[in-house]
């Protein structure tokens, strides 16, 4: 019988890994999904608005476009610095603070709107997430989430980096917070209604060469993966990954366009 996995050694390797290499610069591409968030959660000007697990504040940037007083939060500082660079060069006004979304250090019911763009989804502890952003969200606020789906690519990625470097044992993947009745199971005795709506982002690079080259040097995950491998392991998973991208490009030969499908997440609090 194996023995409980230790959540919090769990976390602190995750942290080292998000740490590593450079998210910010895979980051920056999906933009485009806070705003689309921002909008489904009908952000208004003034409102209090928290980014959880903000990465380099994709939420965090769109909710203070709209006039949201917003508090960008990540247990990893170098992340919360890049978002900070951001919102300094739009002249925007958000307040910084590291934070672990399992923990959050603000009061109930503070603010309006609580979001995440992939992010809140890698917590280890998804009933202890998920409870702590309903705890900070005033009632008829909303829970904003965009989740990677397991039957997405990137839901797909992780399923191909997970048979080179198995998961721990007894750990909830991350992809079931792309999963309706499990993200239903976390919040439904909290909200008083959640609206799903599936989505795609497209990944656009030169080739799935260039792809695999920009994930494992800069994206945490697949960095702290190849790192872990000896010689014959990062060719396995090189050549896995350059299968799965080219099987799901639908640019052709001359370019790489990859969807992959996500949850957007609108939980009004009950």
């Amino acid at each position: 019988m194996n023995a409980p996995t230790d959540l919090n050694a769990l976390k602190n390797r995750q942290q080292t890994a998000w740490a590593s290499g450079d998210y910010a610069v895979i980051g920056t591409t999906l933009q485009l999904v806070g705003e689309q968030l921002a909008e489904a959660c009908d952000l208004r000007c003034d409102e209090r608005v928290l980014d959880v697990a903000a990465g380099n504040g994709n939420a965090t940037l769109a909710a203070a476009r709209r006039g949201g007083k917003v508090t960008s939060t990540d247990y990893v500082a170098s992340l919360l610095e890049r978002g900070a660079e951001r919102t300094r060069a739009e002249h925007l006004e958000v307040s910084f603070q590291a934070a672990d979304a399992e923990a959050l250090p603000f009061e109930d019911a503070s603010f309006d709107a609580v979001l995440s763009t992939f992010g809140v989804m890698f917590s280890p502890d998804h009933a202890k997430a998920a409870s702590e952003m309903a705890r900070v969200c005033r009632p008829g606020g909303r829970i904003g989430l965009a989740n990677w789906t397991p039957e997405g690519f990137v839901g797909q990625m992780f399923k191909t980096i997970g048979r080179h470097l198995p998961p721990p044992p007894g750990v909830q993947p991350p992809s079931l917070w792309g999963v309706e009745t499990h993200l239903r199971s976390l919040f439904g005795e909290r909200a008083v209604a959640i609206a799903v709506t599936r989505r795609m982002f497209n990944f656009r690079y030169r080739s799935a060469a260039h792809f695999v080259d920009v994930f494992r040097t800069w994206y945490g995950p697949v960095h702290k993966a190849f790192a872990a491998l000896p010689a014959d392991g990062v060719m396995a998973l090189e050549r896995d990954l350059t299968e799965l991208l080219n099987r799901m490009n639908r640019a052709g030969t001359g370019s790489l366009v990859v969807p992959s499908e996500y949850l957007e997440i609108v939980v009004t609090r009950r």
